[in-house]
């Protein structure tokens, strides 16, 4: 096994360097060097890696002192490097030596895995600096193990800043080494389930004809993943995680939506699961995934995940506007107690920025009538206050509204909204040009003659009461509207009165690609957590009217969403916010990973402060475009913001973009961070005093330093 897999370092560092052997068999045995790639530097790093391991082997024999791991570690990954070089080439077979090139690749990989294994305890009790390198390296020769690596690579990128921001002791060190441990958590997660999806699958159709233990086949990829170096690196991070936390003084919890409250655990895998269910007792969801697209569902107290959702993204605001306890943790060894607590009664306490739990013999309440609902648990009482409702709206004949005719009785907040900042707010915050297409314009579509068959087709759907089953019909049956030649007339003069530019002056496709989103919007008023929101609420569904907000999408660098009062604390004197590379959607659709969020007092918006650095891995880009913007009756009511309820859509599909965090000025330029950040507070605070409320604001600024305002509604 030794000589023909090449597992032993040793015999594969002899066939690449070559080596004589007499008389084996009655034969004199002589291998040649590889040539090219048995380099002097080469030979030197695997000569210390087997020295260091024949150290190991005599100091467990004789008790002696064992060889520092780092320099080992260091030996081998750099001797993974120089081979490397050589292996990048697919075409190239080294005389037909290729094979040895690539068994002693994975022999010093697997040396990797091994000091990795065997050096934790010792890094762990040298502290903070040794246990950062010690990582550093396992997610090098990670990289150099892995294909289409380029987000490991990135983190790798970001992991060598943040050792060197701890060498000078930055400020805010920690908080930054903790982001980027986030991200390459979430880098080893993914590659995980790549695994999984490739051969679990294959394993159990192949188990059972192979008669393999069926233990054995239900573990068959999680073992794979075990034996390679995505799992000790993830040891060596789950050993800093604590002294990270310590540093940066953060708990194991962030708690999003502050509520106490009392109920019975429910474990599940993922939210979206039980989104639509309603609960007939108050219940705490123990949550292992929560995307940011779900609806919380009716009868739930509380929602606790490991994943962690932004702050200001909708499922978090919806969390507090619904008086549910929302919170992430962040320690596994507590998550996972709290997911062997199935069906246990608790109490939930946030406290600052920990969450007590205190198990219950019964819960607050339970001698009251059965059919007190299972609000009575909390304190808070029932999500939505009493007498919130709406009323439909009727057309007012217009297809197209510019900003002077905009009002609460033909569009939305987010419209009129804009419209009143115009000309109010100083020149340094930009607003982007709008046209609105009013309230009623659906219905005037479907009345349409062109549109009659699918007319009668929603008519007789929708003939009963919505039930949810009938939602993708009808979203399918919006979605098949075709447009009326005076909407279009209509919208075209209206948008080029402001400089918009009109997609059907660019040809019939352009008009297709806009007219889909339009009617895209509307088709989300019967989106699954829409319809479950306003049934929660008691809204009816019936009355709810959908304006479309029409923008020119801003070419965005950063995009930010502000809240002028503090979400996390109620601190009505200061602002919160959270900042994300490219278009705003990462940020609110809640995306993996954290954004760069910060605070800052009212009195000194010169001086924020940041809380949190940003660890999602990918932002959204778009080329010059259009966006149509939801823009209902039913949001921004009193105490009921329907955020995220509704949808908004590009005209032109957004692009996915890997960020490189290490080259970016607003995490690593302290004065161009700090600028911007007081910007960005600046125009919060100032739209919050000329609309007379606190206010969540939706922005960007562009690659040229630009800040607009894209969207602004009262904080609920």
């Amino acid at each position: 096994k030794a000589v023909h897999s090449g597992a032993d370092l040793s015999s594969a560092a002899g066939y690449v360097f070559g080596y004589k052997q007499d008389q084996c068999k009655g034969k004199d045995v002589q291998v040649s060097a590889v040539g090219e790639v048995a380099t002097d530097r080469l030979r030197e790093l695997v000569d210390v890696a087997l020295l260091a391991i024949e150290n190991n082997r005599l100091a467990s024999l004789q008790g002696g002192e064992a060889a520092d791991p780092l320099l080992m570690l260091r030996a081998v990954v750099n001797a993974r490097f120089e081979l490397r070089q050589h292996l990048k080439d697919p075409g190239h077979t080294y005389n037909g030596r290729l094979k040895d090139v690539l068994y002693l690749d994975l022999a010093l990989e697997q040396t990797a895995r091994t000091v990795m294994e065997g050096s934790v305890s010792a890094l762990e009790r040298t502290g903070v600096s040794n246990l950062m390198q010690g990582s550093a390296l396992a997610l090098e020769s990670l990289c150099m193990s892995t294909h289409s690596n380029e987000e490991l690579v990135l983190c790798l990128k970001e992991w060598q800043q943040a050792m060197e921001t701890q060498k000078r002791g930055d400020d805010g060190w920690a908080l930054r080494a903790k982001a980027v441990m986030d991200r390459i958590r979430t880098a080893l997660l993914n590659t995980g389930e790549a695994y999984n999806a490739r051969f679990q699958g294959a394993a159990e159709a192949m188990g059972p004809r192979l008669n393999v233990d069926p233990h054995v086949t239900a573990v068959f990829s999680e073992e794979v993943i075990r034996g390679g170096g995505a799992a000790p690196l993830s040891i060596l991070l789950n050993k800093l995680d604590p002294m990270l936390r310590q540093a940066a003084d953060l708990g194991a919890w962030q708690v999003i939506s502050p509520v106490t409250c009392s109920g019975y655990v429910e474990v599940v895998d993922n939210l979206a699961v039980v989104q639509m269910h309603t609960y007939d007792r108050p219940t705490i969801l123990v949550s292992r995934r929560v995307s940011g697209e779900e609806e919380i569902p009716e009868g739930c107290v509380a929602v606790l995940t490991p994943d962690m959702p932004d702050v200001l993204s909708h499922v978090s605001v919806r969390a507090r506007n619904e008086k549910v306890l929302f919170a992430s943790c962040f320690d596994a060894p507590t998550f996972e107690g709290l997911c062997g607590m199935q069906n246990a009664m608790v109490k939930l306490e946030p406290a600052g920025e920990e969450l007590r739990v205190e198990t219950l013999d019964t819960l607050p309440g339970a001698g009251e009538a059965a059919d007190a609902g299972a609000a009575s648990a909390s304190p808070e009482g029932a999500a939505y206050p009493l007498g919130v409702g709406i009323a439909k709206r009727e057309f007012c004949g217009k297809f197209a509204l510019g900003c002077d005719e905009m009002s609460n009785d033909v569009v939305g907040g987010k419209s009129q909204n804009l419209a009143q900042l115009r000309g109010n707010i100083p020149e340094d915050v930009k607003l982007p040009e709008q046209v609105a297409l009013p309230f009623g314009t659906l219905d005037a579509v479907l009345a349409d003659p062109i549109n009659a068959a699918v007319a009668a087709e929603m008519a007789a759907l929708l003939a009963d009461n919505m039930a949810p089953e009938k939602l993708q019909q009808t979203r399918e049956l919006v979605k098949r509207l075709q447009a009326p030649e005076a909407l279009k007339q209509e919208l075209a003069a209206k948008m080029r009165a402001v400089g918009l530019p009109f997609p059907g002056d660019e040809g019939e496709a352009r008009w297709n690609q806009a007219w889909a989103a339009i009617t895209g919007v509307w088709a989300s008023k019967w989106n699954d957590r829409a319809f479950l929101a306003c049934k929660k609420a008691g809204l009816q569904h019936e009355n709810l009217s959908m304006a479309v907000l029409c923008q020119q999408v801003v070419p965005a660098a950063y995009a930010f969403v502000i809240h002028t009062t503090n979400p996390l604390n109620g601190n009505k004197d200061e602002i919160y916010c959270e900042v994300v590379r490219g278009l705003g959607e990462v940020l609110v659709g809640n995306y993996p990973g954290r954004a760069l969020s910060f605070v800052a007092n009212k009195n000194e918006l010169w001086s924020p402060k940041v809380v949190g650095f940003p660890s999602k891995s990918v932002g959204l880009f778009v080329q010059d475009t259009l966006i149509f913007r939801s823009d209902s009756n039913g949001e921004d009511l009193e105490g009921f913001a329907g955020a995220g309820l509704y949808d908004s859509i590009t005209m032109d599909k957004c692009e996915e973009l890997r960020i490189e965090y290490a080259e970016d000025p607003m995490v690593n330029d302290v004065r161009y961070q700090k600028l911007m950040l007081s910007r960005i507070a600046t125009a919060g605070y100032n739209i919050e005093h000329l609309l007379g409320t606190p206010q969540d604001l939706e922005g960007c600024i562009t690659s040229d330093g630009d800040l607009y305002i894209v969207q602004t509604r009262p904080q609920v």
